[in-house]
């Protein structure tokens, strides 16, 4: 019998339409114990339809972005799993016992949820093979989920130097700091649906900023190594 100890963050900007689900979800799960929304910002109901499911709600007064929501999170749950989740999932919430069982059964230090891409929906996967490839680039290994929001973590090897990047470049940043710190990682299939970046115009531009932001911690790191190697010799 596993303890229920399992704390789940959601980062939630304007997600009215289906945080609701997602929280159901989760709240009939045994082994979750506290589920904490970050407000990032919103100007829907997103606040009022966390208070409505009587989760823990930080709600901060402008939209920081991911990674500032996350390390706000991590410093008011102390549960020995802590799990990073999406806000859009819904029903398929559900899923996150699937991240969660590698840790109790010590097969793995960090979890990242596997996605697999549905046929004819979404982008071109331009964003994902730049992701993947700089990945390899770093760390000389290879991540099929670089860009999966779906995590959890043994509480002991997450702290807030895995969370100082931002907007879309968190899990990017954060999952090469997590092999760089040789950490056992391991990718777990899940079913999981949540909001699909279609192929419109907005569909563009949150391409194009995810870009931009994955690109830039690619070059703050290149950077850092190069400092690092002239500084020792």
């Amino acid at each position: 019998m596993y303890r229920k100890d399992i704390g789940i963050i959601i980062p939630a900007y304007n997600e009215e339409d289906r945080l609701g689900a997602t929280l159901k979800a989760l709240k009939k799960i045994d082994l979750v114990k506290d589920i904490l929304v970050i407000d990032d910002g919103s100007v829907d109901r997103t606040g009022e339809i966390a208070k409505k499911e009587g989760v823990k709600l930080i709600t901060l007064n402008k939209n920081r972005g991911k990674g500032y929501a996350l390390k706000e999170g991590i410093d008011h749950l102390d549960n020995s799993i802590i799990v990073f989740l999406d806000a859009d999932i819904g029903a398929t919430a559900k899923e996150v016992t699937k991240l969660v069982y590698p840790l109790l059964e010590n097969k793995a230090e960090v979890t990242i949820g596997k996605i697999a891409p549905t046929p004819g929906k979404g982008g071109f996967g331009i964003v994902r093979r730049l992701a993947q490839r700089a990945f390899e680039y770093l760390t000389g290994k290879k991540c099929s989920s670089i860009l999966s929001g779906q995590r959890a973590f043994k509480r002991e090897v997450l702290d807030k130097d895995l969370l100082n990047y931002k907007r879309y470049g968190i899990e990017f940043g954060m999952t090469v700091d997590l092999v760089q710190r040789n950490l056992r990682i391991l990718e777990v299939p899940i079913d999981i649906s949540h909001r699909i970046t279609g192929r419109d115009y907005k569909g563009f531009v949150h391409r194009g900023k995810q870009f931009f932001d994955i690109l830039i911690v690619v070059l703050q790191k290149k950077l850092r190594t190069l400092y690092q190697e002239e500084a020792n010799q």
